[in-house]
């Protein structure tokens, strides 16, 4: 087996983590060990932190705080801008970034601490910040589930986003926080072309999947959206009207959009798969990338990172306003309430008061 051909991978290389002086590099020579059946499984390890909330400052995205009980993304997209994350950890943001997953098992109590403590003051988590919370590993862990039932039992809104059907089967917990204007889900939809979204997120759920679970939420009373993200340019952004009509259609409420950033080591990663997917297309979407972000592959400016900049990127907005008003998915979702949120008793603390 070759480098180039990993199944269900979303970047076969794993590049030096720059935050490392050291970095082995195996021979390909080395058959199966190196590159073979060894290379693929998930592993696992467990997550020693002792808070489970990350604080964001930024001024561009709608959040304060996010609970990821994952580190490390098993969906495998290979322009996902977490990657360089996992160099945090000492681990490659390219195939360790998808079989090196960081588990926290502790989050449902680390999340109740957090909640009961009166320093908390009641506002909206976001789930997924970073990674996603619905990878393939949560079906068996079922580490989100359990911190939504922490979230339910105090009432405090959650904004969730993934790209997982799996989202569904938390339908209950969802419209429970839901009919205290508590949650919502925005789902992400890259593509509706089946073997593009098999090749961009190996491990993610088919774009029908993603929209079946969409409408299973809404038909429980849930508010759903569809973000699209990233918008590759001269890759995926033709298909824009489509996934807003597709999205209208499963009950989506809303939609928006975020443009393609290529932070290093991200951008050579994805520079490397479109050569092996798209390399007929690799210069047009480069080039196309560029434009948009003012000569480079990236650009970390705020309110620019998300929108990028020149007539092209315009071209994407036009497209986009248009086919949302279209369908009728140009407005918000229902604001999230705290007004409902409670803080239950602790242990023994009634039996004190008696």
């Amino acid at each position: 087996m070759s480098r180039s051909d990993l199944p269900g991978r979303g970047t076969p290389d794993n590049p030096p983590n720059r935050y490392e002086p050291l970095h082995i590099e195996l021979d390909p020579d080395d058959g199966d060990d190196a590159f073979g059946p060894a290379a693929l499984p998930t592993i696992l390890y467990r997550d020693a932190s002792r808070t489970i909330l990350a604080e964001n400052d930024s001024p561009d995205v709608g959040f304060r705080f996010s609970l990821n009980p994952y580190r490390g993304c098993e969906h495998g997209c290979a322009y996902c801008y977490a990657r360089p994350s996992h160099e945090y950890l000492g681990f490659s943001a390219g195939l360790d970034f998808e079989r090196r997953i960081m588990i926290k098992e502790n989050a449902p109590e680390l999340l109740r601490q957090t909640l009961l403590s009166p320093r908390w003051e009641p506002q909206v988590v976001a789930l997924s910040g970073n990674t996603d919370c619905y990878q393939p590993a949560e079906r068996t862990l079922r580490i989100t589930r359990s911190c939504l039932e922490v979230f339910v039992e105090f009432l405090n809104p959650v904004s969730a986003i993934t790209k997982s059907a799996l989202v569904a089967r938390d339908a209950d917990l969802f419209a429970a926080l839901a009919r205290h204007d508590a949650a919502h889900v925005l789902f992400s939809v890259t593509s509706l072309d089946p073997e593009l979204a098999r090749r961009m997120e190996p491990r993610a759920a088919r774009p029908e999947r993603r929209l079946e679970a969409m409408a299973a939420l809404a038909k429980a009373g849930v508010p759903v959206g569809v973000m699209i993200g990233p918008v590759v340019p001269g890759l995926n952004d033709a298909e824009i009207p489509r996934i807003l009509e597709a999205a209208a259609g499963a009950g989506a409420r809303s939609a928006s959009w975020v443009l393609l950033r290529l932070p290093k080591p991200v951008d050579a990663l994805f520079d490397d798969w479109l050569a092996q997917h798209y390399p007929e297309r690799r210069e047009r979407v480069l080039g196309r990338i560029r434009e948009v972000r003012a000569g480079r592959l990236s650009d970390p400016t705020f309110f620019h990172r998300h929108r990028g900049q020149g007539e092209y990127a315009e071209h994407i907005a036009q497209l986009f306003d248009v086919s949302a008003r279209k369908y009728g998915v140009d407005g918000h979702l229902p604001a999230l309430s705290t007004a409902s949120f409670r803080r239950p008793p602790r242990a023994g603390e009634q039996l004190r008061l008696l």
